[in-house]
């Protein structure tokens, strides 16, 4: 699947590659940017697999480079376990996550002053 690189929005077309200023439906990135293509390598020179490609200096902006092949993605299937595990180490940490959170609002503020 084409995703953007941003927030992973799929791209449908029936054209092979997007428009050099074509944006995502999702987040209004560019597609046909550094980011979303498939010989994007940062060790490499020009941060590019090619060789000789001209340097593109906003990686993430549109570009007219010849050379473009928007990347195959997979969708996410889920969340990062070591995310998760820190999320829950810190709520552990504050003691947050397992309060009842159903009195909020105005009414939970003159019941915090309430005499």
């Amino acid at each position: 699947m084409k995703r953007c690189h941003r927030c992973g929005y799929e791209w449908i077309s029936t054209l092979k590659q997007p428009a050099v200023k074509e944006i995502c439906e999702g987040c209004n990135a560019y597609l046909h940017c550094c980011f979303n293509c498939r010989f994007r390598r940062p060790p490499a020179n020009n941060q590019c697999e090619i060789p000789n490609t001209d340097w593109v200096a906003d990686r993430q902006g549109c570009n007219f480079c010849d050379e473009f092949e928007f990347k195959d993605t997979t969708a996410d299937t889920g969340e990062d376990p070591r995310q998760s595990a820190a999320r829950d180490s810190f709520d552990a940490l504050l003691g947050g996550g397992s309060e009842d959170k159903t009195d909020v609002g105005a009414d939970a503020f003159d019941k915090l002053f309430d005499e």
